[in-house]
Formats: C-alpha cells, structure tokens, sequence
C-alpha cells in the first residue's frame, strides 16, 4: 500500500473532526466553553450560531490557525496543521486577501504550485462556475465572483475536508444555488463540508446536519427537523384588520404577537385555541397553521441561552 493508500484508508476509518472539551479564551472573554463535536467522513454540517457565539474562534481552532486553552482538535485522526499539509483541509473564508491584478486563471496557477499535487485548473475553474472568468482580473470580478474564487482555490488539492464561512456572501440567488449544487455532488462523492452561514434557509436545504451553538457552547445538534422538533408550538397567521394585539397577548398558549398591516402573525403552544377563538371571536379570516422553523428554533434556543 502506498502512502496515498494509507492515507485513504485512514481518513475513511476515522471521524472527520473530533472535538473534546474544547477551551478558548481571549483575556477575560471565554470565547468556546467545552465544545464535543464529531463530524463523520461524507456528512454536510451547518455550524450555526449568532454573532459572538464562538463559530469563527472554533474554525479557527478547527484549520490549526489557533490553539486551544484546553481539550483537542483532531481533524482526521491527526493535528489540524498535519492534517492540512496532508492537503485534507481546505477552507473557503468570507474575507482573504486576493491580488487583484493578477486574472482568475493566474490566480488558481500561483496557489496550485504551493502544493505538490492539484486538481487541473480548468477543472476547478468549471466546478466552481467560473469558466468563463479565467481571463479576467480579480478587482474586476464582483464579490460573489470573487467568492467563487476563493472556493475554486480551496477545491486545487482535492481536500477530504472542505470548511466554508460564509461561503455564499456576495451571491446572487442563481449563484447561490449553483454553489449549493455543487457542494452536493462533491458530498456525494465523500467530501466532507462544513459551513458557517447567516442565511439559515440553506442550512435547513442543504445540510445533513445542524450544529448551534450560543456563547461557545453546542445548544443543538441535529438534523434540520431534529432542530426544530426542540422548539414547541406552532405560528398562526390571518388576516385581521385593527387586531387588538394586547387581547391576543393574554390568550392562553399565546407567546408572541406580531401586527404587520392587516394580519397578525401568532406564536403560540396551543394553535387549536387561539384558532378557534380568532374564527369565532374576532373578524379574522384567511388562517394559515404552521410548525416552528429553523429561525424560530434558532431565536428560541440561542435566547434561552443567553438568559441562563
């Protein structure tokens, strides 16, 4: 077996990323607080979190550009900063610097001859939908396309790990789904994806997984519907001219009431309730039931961590 074979062989028999009682903190401010995380070979996770949750620190930790106060980072059974000189680690940042006078193409050439062995630039050029951008500078190519780049550049060495932050910042809605179509072929075929997004309506689409976290801490963990499931009750909308929304408020079951224009839009653990008193009792019409989604998940469950 050759040492490529070995190493094949191992980043199949081993998790993707393991992380143990994870520490780190910046003078008085503990940014992770004993983050267990395991990531197996193949899966798409949305590491999610709001800002100052600890999400970028633990990336960091993640591609060996920091080390931990306390606890491991094992990135296919090894440090992160082996398991990126291996080339089994590549990561697509929202910012990073790009020489702008250099094209696309000259662009790809110069980080591919940082690495012994590449992926055909023309090939990542295609994979990453920038085909025809080769001849173009950077500083002309707009900020999704300049995104493109970054994740074509991160695709050269072929990586078994792929850490995205942010990675569709600047994309266009077309883009956006090109990206994420992309990333999904590359999973199936074992790439294992990481990403870190504002946009939660792709991590409820495109991730196997969904990891939150709140003051560096996980908070849920799970599959999209795993996530939501933690989060009880469900949300009315009708139609309600001039909704008295303090009469609303004092309903039993009722969390939450929100007015925009003539609908009224309920959060509620009791949906039956609140309906039949909006359908009997008031001039509501045009009602719609529906169960928590990620955001409501995501605001309920990083709140609550707040508040502890």
């Amino acid at each position: 077996m050759t040492q490529t074979q070995a190493l094949q062989a191992r980043t199949t028999a081993v998790p993707a990323i393991e992380l143990r009682g994870l520490t780190k903190s910046f003078g008085s401010v503990r940014a992770v607080r004993g983050i267990d995380l395991t990531v197996r070979p193949g899966e798409i996770i949305a590491f999610l979190g709001p800002n100052g949750a600890g999400k970028t620190t633990t990336i960091d930790l993640m591609l060996g550009l920091s080390r931990p106060d306390g606890g491991s980072v094992q990135v296919y059974g090894m440090e992160p900063s082996a398991a990126v000189r291996h080339g089994l680690v590549s990561a697509v940042m929202q910012t990073g610097g790009l020489l702008k006078d250099l094209t696309v193409a000259e662009t790809l050439r110069l980080t591919a001859s940082l690495f012994s062995d590449t992926r055909p630039v023309s090939e990542v050029l295609a994979r990453a939908g920038i085909s025809d951008l080769g001849d173009r500078r950077v500083g002309k190519c707009s900020g999704g396309q300049q995104q493109r780049l970054r994740f074509a550049m991160a695709l050269l060495p072929d990586p078994e790990l792929l850490v995205l932050d942010e990675p569709t910042t600047g994309m266009d809605v077309t883009g956006r789904r090109d990206f994420w179509a992309a990333i999904r072929e590359d999973a199936a075929q074992g790439r294992t994806v990481l990403f870190a997004t504002h946009y939660l309506e792709e991590a409820d689409a495109y991730a196997d997984r969904i990891v939150l976290i709140s003051h560096g801490q996980v908070v849920a963990d799970g599959t999209a519907a795993q996530v939501k499931a933690l989060v009880s009750g469900r949300t009315i909308r009708a139609t309600l001219p001039d909704a008295d929304a303090t009469a609303l408020q004092g309903l039993p079951g009722v969390e939450t009431v929100e007015v925009r224009g003539d609908s009224v839009l309920i959060a509620t653990t009791d949906s039956d309730a609140v309906a039949r008193h909006l359908l009997s009792a008031t001039a509501a019409h045009d009602l719609e039931i529906t169960s928590r989604g990620l955001e409501d998940a995501f605001i309920s469950l990083t709140t609550e961590e707040d508040q502890s």
